[in-house]
């Protein structure tokens, strides 16, 4: 394994995950453009409200995708198909959930960021829309995971870019031909999160490198392989919770300075997704290459993707950060055409430039974690950076404001990262230990 061989899997996957947060993007930037900042921030609300309801469950990606490159690595059919049935099965089942409570979801989040009346409004359209893509959505992201994890790379880029064009072309076609606004762009992102779905599972079954039988629920519900995948997507859990915990405060805190800074928050988030996203490429590339490792007792393997992941967290950094500080007015001016908003985003978007140097680490090495489905350190990393954040939010917002909000948040990413890192040589000597029977 080279940088070449490395970089041919990374790359793919970076633009395949890189179109995740253009749905909310796009979304943000459709309605950027109408008079109101109302508008934007009704979209940011809504927006929030699912990566609340959907991150909290993106474990269903994450620890499917790791599954099921150790299937591959082993060569294991039976272990591949249990790796897609068993998260599919908890997605359906959760989705629906969501369906059945999105009133009390509704009430619960609104009432948590207490946005301007108008905003509420906005934001209300929208989830009440888009509600009723969760099963599908869910489905998308084990869909995906699997995909990513048995290396089918092409396939998982394909059906990611389909997705983000059409929601793309249908919002736009839906705000700015048929003028349905806010419930423009959320019919437009439900129609794409469907058709996503019913395309995913021909992908899936097209892409196999094996023949699908159906397993029993006896093998289905195995209680020892059962464990692993609820420990495992347990800690992921808890690792999302407080990733939500912080987002949800710096969106309510935004809020509270009225809605141009919302707005204007809503936008830098937008760009600061890309950017974790762009990370998440790489962070991909070396789960499925430590899962495969792990999988095949390939030692040597482990640490050359190691060493890889580690070198290109510096060197995408660079690469982000550059982009970012050279372009910024005009990236910027992709999302939204208010001055105000603008003017406010422009000023604390210089933080931008420090996240991705901040963010490297703890993004990149995140999936060695998860490719060797050792979770509990990247749990831990998460709520000391989470405690971190909350500390610095109470005592610093006050006197710098949206300054102080972003100096938070960025000294919760340093914390995330660095953490993780303190952790990387304890997991070194568990799992090669492990598997030498030492």
């Amino acid at each position: 394994m080279n940088h070449r061989a490395y970089l041919a899997l990374a790359i793919p996957l970076t633009i395949s995950t890189m179109t995740t947060p253009l749905l909310g993007a796009v979304d943000t930037a459709v309605v950027g453009q109408l008079p109101d900042p109302a508008y934007i921030g009704g979209v940011a609300v809504g927006t929030l409200i699912f990566n609340t309801l959907y991150w909290v469950f993106g474990f269903l990606r994450v620890s499917t995708s790791a599954f099921a490159a150790q299937a591959n690595g082993a060569s294991d059919p039976a272990q591949g198909v249990l790796a897609l049935s068993r998260p599919f099965l908890i997605a359906v089942i959760v989705g629906i959930c969501f369906i059945l409570l999105q009133w009390p979801i509704e009430y619960a989040a609104l009432t948590m960021i207490a946005p301007d009346s108008d905003v509420s409004r906005f934001a209300v359209e929208y989830f009440r829309i888009r509600i009723w893509g969760a099963p599908f959505t869910l489905m998308n992201y084990v869909i995906l995971g699997w995909l990513m994890g048995m290396a089918k790379i092409k396939e998982s880029l394909f059906l990611q870019v389909f997705m983000n064009v059409l929601n793309m072309s249908l919002a736009i076609l839906f705000v700015h031909v048929f003028s349905f606004a806010v419930k423009g762009v959320a019919t437009a992102t439900l129609i794409a999160e469907i058709t996503a779905f019913i395309l995913g599972l021909f992908i899936v079954f097209k892409a196999s490198p094996f023949k699908w039988k159906i397993p029993s629920i006896q093998t289905l519900i195995d209680t020892q392989s059962m464990k692993k995948m609820v420990n495992v997507n347990k800690d992921l859990f808890i690792r999302t919770i407080c990733l939500l915990v912080v987002i949800n405060m710096f969106t309510a805190k935004g809020a509270s300075f009225g809605t141009e800074f919302l707005a204007a928050n809503a936008v830098l988030f937008q760009i600061h997704y890309i950017m974790a996203y762009f990370f998440d490429g790489f962070a991909n590339a070396s789960s499925i290459l430590v899962g495969k490792a792990v999988g095949s007792n390939d030692k040597k393997l482990y640490k050359k993707i190691l060493s890889l992941s580690r070198q290109w967290s510096v060197i995408t950094a660079f690469i982000i950060a550059s982009i970012y500080g050279l372009l910024q007015e005009q990236i910027i001016e992709l999302f939204t055409n208010l001055p105000s908003v603008i003017e406010l985003s422009t000023k604390y978007g210089v933080w931008l430039i420090i996240y991705p140097f901040a963010a490297c680490f703890g993004l990149v090495i995140y999936g060695v974690f998860t490719g060797a489905t050792e979770i509990a350190p990247v749990r831990n990393s998460m709520i000391y950076a989470m405690i971190i954040y909350i500390i610095i939010q109470i005592t610093v917002t006050p006197i710098w404001h949206n300054h102080g909000l972003w100096l938070a948040f960025i000294i919760y990413t340093i914390g995330r990262s660095g953490f993780l890192v303190l952790y990387t040589p304890r997991l070194n000597k568990k799992l090669w230990h492990l598997k030498e029977g030492v």
